[in-house]
């Protein structure tokens, strides 16, 4: 056996950096940041209309006036680009707040109160994941119909149980520590207890699975409009624009790399942002 072996684990780790939550927030929040920017100022910065159509242009190739080329209507790539990323953010942040903004109550609920309550809950929860989530959107907007509002809810709906569970569970550890037990003693209600003790110390890893499932919820909703099921034509998206250039890939390839970037690119963010808040809120320091 050589010498190495018979170190500790903790001392063959020494040499090896390790980057502080800090970096990864701060790369992280800079490319989201720089893209919401691009997403809310798109009447400003898009070179040109992008329901634009123009004959002269068809699958014409990148150039100064059309950085990203033109797709098979001759519609600017770039310009639609801008405007198909406000609305797969704004679909898929809504959808992920708004799931957000119901699963904490109910998962608050039942990791403190327990019993027939969490059983209630959970239960209730649990057929929502029993569908793949794909099919559960499918079928929500099948019965619905097509639109981003629609696509918005059926995520909204599909990441309810995991921001849930995530919730009960960081409840259920918080809800046994000393200070809550002592401020039960004093007297305070339970509605106290839980706004002022349990919820903003149990908020943490939800917050964390929330930036996470955002870049599950941007992918979900490209699947959603390259399926013809998101957003709906006239108006762009990343999705949609991924099934227009699919036709033309070998042709006209910029018609289908450019979108696909971009939703990379917002995708990287969104990891690097809960990466960074996991380091954080890890119970055991592991980001320190």
């Amino acid at each position: 056996m050589t010498a190495t072996a018979n170190l500790p684990a903790k001392s063959l780790e020494v040499g090896t950096p390790r980057r502080s939550p800090r970096h990864f927030i701060l790369l992280g929040g800079l490319i989201l940041a720089l893209l919401a920017l691009v997403a809310i100022a798109a009447p400003l910065i898009a070179p040109h209309d992008p329901e634009s159509v123009d004959v002269h242009r068809v699958l014409g190739a990148p150039d100064l006036q059309h950085p990203f080329g033109s797709d098979v209507l001759g519609r600017d790539v770039a310009s639609r680009v801008i405007y198909g990323l406000r609305a797969s953010l704004l679909v898929s942040v809504s959808a992920v707040l708004a799931s957000l903004i119901l699963a904490v109550p109910l998962g608050l609920l039942a990791g403190y109160f327990g019993r027939w309550v969490d059983s209630t809950i959970s239960r209730t929860l649990d057929l929502i994941l029993v569908f793949p989530a794909m099919l559960l959107a499918v079928t929500f907007i099948a019965i619905l119909g097509p639109g981003s509002v629609i696509a918005a809810l059926a995520i909204a709906v599909i990441y309810l149980p995991i921001l849930a569970r995530v919730m009960r569970t960081s409840t259920l550890i918080v809800a046994r520590n000393d200070y809550v037990a002592g401020s039960r003693a004093r007297g305070a209600s339970h509605l106290r207890v839980l706004v002022t003790h349990v919820a903003p110390n149990a908020f943490g890893p939800a917050i964390v699975q929330a930036s996470v499932l955002s870049a599950f919820a941007l992918q979900l909703e490209a699947g959603l409009s390259f399926l013809g099921l998101g957003t709906q034509p006239p108006t762009p998206s990343l999705g949609g624009m991924l099934a227009d250039g699919r036709e033309v890939l070998i042709q006209a390839p910029w018609v289908e790399i450019f979108p696909g970037l971009v939703i990379v690119v917002a995708v990287l963010g969104f990891t690097f942002l809960g990466e960074g808040l996991r380091r954080i809120f890890d119970p055991r320091g592991v980001g320190e």
